[in-house]
């Protein structure tokens, strides 16, 4: 049976799936029913599995000839906490919980892919083993940090991993595969600001912590665009400001927060640097003190070299070449697959999802993912494990 024979029904079957799975989203580290809905279907397929990892992760094994080199395909499993405002018959049955990013179709089309690829087992199609990752919690949790530190690569040896997105905006069934970082690092503020309440009649008697404040954010503007190189992306932006409760009480802390997006590490240590001395600042001008929290998030998700150039060719041997991107502009968002990508080299390409149009953009109320990009992304799992694993002649 080819790969063109069996799609069009495995397709169909997958989307149910699909469906399935987004009508019943789970968060981070509790996708269980997940976990047990993809762990089940991989067993019928006679596939070995191995669950556990990072608490609902799940880790597949399908070996052909040698199996002497080895690969890893991942997709995401977990949703958002984000109430659902669509209207068709399989969205979300957990209130304040939706699949708004997709990952019900990478956990789908993956395993479409499973099954496609017992069928390549069993006709020699291949040689060496794929490792089919199923990973929990990356909306902000770090599911793929948790995977690598509990052994994953350990367990299952790899020479690189792939990782792949859907991506509105993008024409339905196209590829952007670039070389180098694709998405951003993410790091985390927050800056409490304390000083002496007063009334708001009388602020000469105190500190006025929402001044401070106020000056802060307009201060932090400046490190991107006084103390990053133009041509080098970066962004710091305050998302919250929660300062008082009455109109006539200055009060005594404010607290500020916000993301730091970049590219490179060294420039995360600059920015973090810069924040400090704005602090210090801050501190001396207004008579306050100014406590920063930083956190480290997500670091970049850089492609590596030759991964990339596998991808690029397979993405065109998919899509055609008017269906393959390769000078988009990376992403200022950010995603965990970086854990990985960071110990084997690895790659992380877009699936294009249609428009994106109507408030169909990814982390939207509206979003959906695209059925019919279904086969198109079997196919690239697929035509990826022919090209890297090619079976041996003779």
């Amino acid at each position: 049976m080819t790969i063109d024979s069996l799609l069009p029904e495995l397709a169909a079957r997958i989307a149910t799936i699909r469906r399935d799975i987004h009508a019943h989203p789970e968060l981070a580290f509790h996708e269980k029913r997940t976990a047990d809905v993809v762990a089940a279907y991989l067993e019928a397929a006679g596939i070995e599995v191995h669950r556990g990892l990072a608490r609902t992760g799940v880790v597949a094994r399908l070996s052909c000839g040698s199996g002497s080199r080895a690969i890893g395909l991942r997709a995401d499993m977990d949703a958002l906490p984000l109430a659902e405002l669509n209207g068709f018959p399989h969205r979300s049955k957990h209130e304040g919980k939706m699949h708004a990013c997709g990952h019900d179709g990478h956990t789908a089309m993956l395993l479409g892919a499973a099954e496609a690829l017992v069928a390549l087992r069993d006709a020699g199609g291949f040689d060496g083993t794929v490792y089919l990752i199923f990973q929990p919690a990356e909306e902000h949790e770090g599911g793929g940090k948790h995977m690598v530190e509990e052994g994953l690569f350990e367990r299952f040896p790899m020479e690189m991993v792939f990782g792949l997105h859907n991506w509105p905006g993008l024409a339905a069934g196209s590829f952007a595969v670039m070389e180098g970082p694709v998405m951003a690092g993410a790091d985390r503020f927050e800056i409490t600001v304390s000083g002496r309440g007063a009334h708001a009649a009388m602020p000469h008697q105190g500190t006025d912590t929402v001044l401070a404040g106020a000056a802060l954010v307009q201060a932090l503007q400046a490190l991107v665009s006084r103390s990053v190189d133009p041509l080098e992306p970066a962004v710091v932006s305050v998302t919250r400001f929660h300062a008082g409760h009455a109109d006539n009480v200055l009060p005594e802390q404010a607290v500020l927060g916000g993301t730091v997006r970049t590219f490179r590490p060294e420039l995360q240590d600059a920015l973090e640097e810069g924040m400090r001395r704005i602090c210090t600042g801050i501190e001396t001008t207004h008579r306050v003190q100014a406590s920063l929290k930083y956190e480290r998030g997500y670091p970049p998700t850089i492609n590596a070299h030759d991964p990339t150039l596998i991808c690029r060719e397979v993405a065109r041997q998919v899509a055609g070449a008017d269906g393959l991107h390769e000078h988009l502009k990376p992403s200022m968002g950010a995603e965990d697959f970086a854990y990985l990508s960071q110990v084997v080299p690895g790659c992380y390409v877009w699936l294009g999802n249609g428009p994106g149009e109507g408030g169909c953009m990814l982390h939207s109320p509206h979003y959906d993912f695209n059925d019919e990009i279904i086969g198109t992304g079997i196919r690239y799992w697929l035509r990826l494990v022919e090209t890297v694993l090619p079976p041996v002649k003779g």
